[in-house]
């Protein structure tokens, strides 16, 4: 069956590939009735590929969209990414098929920015440890190593790999916290001429935090490989917000059993959900949130009223915002 370029009168038909809550439904139906929105949990298969076909609009979240799937939205003209990360779409099925791509850059970087300091807080208190200990009835007298281990924000230096959005803020809130600007570097694809600039042997070598910010891509993908987790400090702790496959798993668990690193904070990995028998979880120097910094009532506010701007532009005839793949 070829692709069909009919365009619902007056209304837009958007698949949104995630399960709402009763705030998503309520903004939706209080200031949008010319939306026509399906919602679809991203593990129903059945629901998706019945909708599918007829949607013009498809919010993405997590759940990969291939390029099959792309050929079975025989209506489609737009995939809305609700985030920045567009790994998980065939961008380039999309643009053969003439399906725009976009995403929302920046609309979550308040958002991630808290869930990664939330973590690296985390992982320099040993909080999960503490937290156990203190069911247990073990947290008293206090363990005499924590005024050898537990560290300040204030008093390490932050190493952030990227330096978009997320990494600025979280920055901003690390200097906020006592931390002195000098104290803050960052490393990115080119030296930009920033005075906090380093290449990436010198900010591992000297980083006691090194947060990871960049999309995944081909060059970025491994990027903390063996070699680069050996030369970094050694009881450095390393944050993962970014994106799981940045990080080469099996090494990251090497370092953290060895005690080479102190510890990690990760929503994200290699294979999402991760599998039960993943060595992460039996690690106790691991804290780990399930790929959700970026999921709060702010950003889904955000996320929806710029869904819905592109979907009001769609039905106004208007230049789309936000687009990746140059398709018009």
């Amino acid at each position: 069956m070829d692709r069909e370029a009919v365009v619902s009168p007056g209304r837009i038909k958007v698949l949104a590939h995630f399960t709402p809550g009763d705030r998503v439904l309520d903004f939706l139906a209080s200031h949008h009735d010319w939306l026509d929105v399906t919602f679809c949990a991203e593990d129903d298969d059945v629901t998706f590929y019945r909708e599918l076909p007829s949607a013009e609009v498809l919010w993405h979240v997590l759940r990969p969209v291939s390029g099959d799937d792309l050929h079975r939205g025989l209506r489609l003209r737009l995939v809305h990414k609700l985030g920045a990360g567009v790994n998980t779409i065939d961008v380039d099925t999309a643009t053969r098929l003439g399906i725009v791509v976009a995403n929302m850059p920046g609309a979550n970087a308040p958002s991630v920015a808290e869930g990664t300091v939330l973590l690296m807080l985390a992982a320099l208190r040993r909080l999960p440890e503490l937290d156990r200990a203190t069911r247990e009835g073990r947290g008293w007298p206090s363990d005499p190593s924590l005024g050898e281990t537990v560290r300040d924000i204030s008093g390490c230096t932050l190493g952030l790999i990227g330096y978009g959005n997320v990494a600025k803020r979280v920055e901003k809130i690390a200097v906020a916290m006592g931390a002195e600007p000098a104290q803050v570097l960052h490393t990115s694809t080119r030296d930009t001429g920033h005075p906090r600039w380093r290449s990436l042997p010198e900010l591992l070598s000297a980083s006691d935090i090194v947060s990871l910010h960049l999309p995944l891509t081909e060059a970025t993908r491994g990027l903390l490989d063996h070699a680069a987790l050996a030369a970094m400090k050694p009881g450095a702790v390393v944050v993962n917000t970014a994106r799981g496959p940045i990080i080469d798993e099996p090494a990251l668990v090497q370092a953290l059993r060895t005690g080479r690193l102190a510890a990690a904070g990760l929503d994200v990995f290699a294979e999402e959900p991760v599998p039960p028998g993943s060595p992460l979880l039996e690690l106790p120097n691991v804290v780990l949130t399930p790929h959700v910094t970026w999921y709060t009532v702010d950003t889904m506010r955000r996320y929806l009223t710029m869904a819905v701007e592109n979907c009001r532009r769609i039905r106004d005839g208007e230049p789309l915002a936000h687009v990746v793949n140059g398709v018009k």
